[in-house]
């Protein structure tokens, strides 16, 4: 199996493995009680929650949580009156729960993006006015890879008295989270730890309301048991994240260049007021060149970039091909894992939102696959894969 679905969940560093299996095995106690036992499995939580809170911005506390849903959830739901300000690219997580929000009463503005995924600065000026109380935006989108403005929404959001929340599952580790930010959600499966433990960061001074009501275990009075085995492999990962940060960039970003250059390099064009051919690598390693490319020019043999060519991650290439059979072409590469959109929302029947909301027909969301990838991926195996994906691909046409 090569696996390229990097956003819908991260491999288990073998490091977090091994530090949970103690705290499943042996050291079980509750971290919420008085015994020794307990002071020990306490102290390896709080060692984990500072290991976290590294990565976020300094002037806050963790709260760890059952995931980054949760996280959301209760940063949307606990925040004070007034007006929730958000974009159409987020998560389900946010934009469920919005939803729900605005049924009960709250006042909800959802902003539109640009075919490039990036929320347009008038309309984010206009959106976030007097009576905001939250600002919510993704920091790197999961099906696109765009990375957002988070640091000047949070500013205008601060100039009208409202909070600034960030999804930073995505760019955990990965992108620096701004220090603007208020709230932070981040989810230890996407960093290569643990699946069933997040956090939500929230900035001191702030006070939420609780979204369980329970024993209030937790900080900011979050209820549950905590788990240390969870606990111990989100900081293991978190810790590896802020260690390897450099080394795994420099991974991602000679696979982003050889993926591109496999794609862009079977059909060389050329880029609208161009005198260089597209699809060499050199012009990938370009910046002055790159930073004049849109979406709709970065292209290959009938391959399109979704979302924007420069502001984004590099560990997420989500690309179309006009009358591409999604699930044709997945059943054809079982051995091969990759996506057609988010995975919180297969199975709904919906094409992708987030494709939809950069001005995609749904035919051309339809045709579209993300492809994710990281740490322990090798250049062989992505090249392998898209070699193969290309040539499924070029079949179907053929057979139309």
């Amino acid at each position: 199996m090569i696996y390229l679905d990097y956003q819908a969940t991260t491999p288990l560093a073998p490091e977090a493995f091994e530090a949970m299996l103690p705290w499943l095995r042996d050291d079980f106690a509750n971290p919420h009680s008085a015994h020794g036992a307990g002071r020990r499995a306490k102290a390896a939580v709080e060692v984990a929650r500072e290991q976290v809170a590294a990565l976020l911005p300094e002037g806050g506390r963790v709260s760890f949580t059952s995931g980054a849903t949760e996280a959301l959830n209760w940063a949307l739901k606990g925040v004070g009156p007034g007006r929730i300000v958000t974009l159409a690219t987020e998560h389900a997580a946010v934009l469920d729960t919005v939803e729900a929000l605005a049924r009960g009463g709250r006042e909800v503005i959802v902003m539109p993006v640009g075919a490039d995924g990036l929320v347009d600065p008038d309309v984010a000026r206009a959106a976030i006015g007097p009576g905001t109380a939250l600002v919510a935006a993704m920091l790197v989108n999961n099906e696109i890879g765009v990375i957002q403005p988070v640091a000047e929404l949070a500013r205008l959001a601060h100039t009208v008295g409202a909070l600034m929340l960030c999804d930073a599952v995505q760019g955990f580790g990965r992108a620096a989270v701004p220090e603007a930010c208020d709230l932070v959600a981040v989810s230890a499966h996407k960093v290569h730890g643990p699946k069933g433990i997040g956090a939500l960061w929230v900035r001191d001074g702030i006070a939420l309301e609780p979204l369980m009501h329970g024993g209030g275990q937790e900080a900011g009075g979050r209820s549950g048991t905590l788990s240390p085995a969870l606990c111990v492999g989100f900081g293991v990962a978190a810790r590896l994240m802020a260690e390897l940060k450099e080394a795994d960039a420099a991974h991602v970003d000679g696979l982003w260049r050889a993926a591109m250059g496999r794609l862009l390099g079977r059909h060389p064009g050329r880029v609208p007021g161009s005198t260089k051919p597209q699809g060499l690598e050199v012009e990938l390693q370009s910046g002055s060149e790159a930073a004049s490319w849109t979406p709709e020019q970065v292209r290959g043999d009938g391959w399109w970039l979704n979302g924007s060519a420069i502001a984004r991650y590099h560990g997420n290439l989500n690309i179309r091909r006009d009358g591409l059979d999604v699930a044709r072409l997945m059943s054809d590469l079982r051995d091969v894992a990759f996506s057609a959109g988010s995975a919180c929302a297969s199975g709904s029947g919906r094409s992708s939102h987030v494709l939809r909301a950069i001005g995609l027909t749904e035919a051309q969301a339809r045709s579209s696959i993300r492809i994710g990838f990281g740490r322990y991926t090798t250049e062989e195996e992505l090249g392998e894969a898209i070699e193969r994906i290309v040539a499924a691909a070029d079949a179907q046409r053929i057979a139309a």
